[in-house]
């Protein structure tokens, strides 16, 4: 049985997601470290792509909160690392908010549930009333 290494996480830094401004700053990060770790330009522009939405989540749906980007390796494999973390109201029905179709907010429908198919590793916890934790992992591709 092969075990996965464990991940190493190398480099943090955490930015605070709580006005437009801010999401922009956040977003530009996202861009940047990709760009340095040297992503393909497709995976740079879906993690990018999901950050920007799920920064946007954090803002307007979570009323503000932090994104937590963590450079990683594991098994000679570089990674991106983003925790989207609120206080906000939580989500009551996670399976539902990941369908296509629905929104709290009358818009598409589309956000989070394309942002989990745009990155390799995708995690949400959601307590209605405690706020939301979203984690996404993209790997850069050999």
């Amino acid at each position: 049985m092969s075990r996965r290494a464990s991940i190493n996480e190398l480099n943090s830094v955490v930015y605070p997601v709580r006005s437009a401004e801010q999401l922009s700053l956040a977003r530009r990060a996202v861009l940047e470290w990709a760009t340095r770790l040297e992503f393909s330009l497709v995976d740079r522009t879906k993690f990018v792509t999901a950050a920007s939405e799920l920064a946007r989540n954090t803002w307007v749906h979570g009323k503000g909160g932090e994104m937590t980007m963590t450079q990683l390796e594991r098994d000679g494999r570089t990674g991106l690392r983003l925790v989207f973390a609120d206080t906000g109201p939580g989500i009551p029905d996670i399976g539902r908010a990941l369908t296509d179709g629905y929104s709290s907010a009358g818009s598409m429908g589309k956000g989070l549930g394309g942002a989990k198919r745009l990155v390799h590793e995708f995690d949400i916890a959601s307590e209605p009333g405690q706020g939301t934790s979203v984690t996404v992992i993209q790997w850069k591709r050999r």
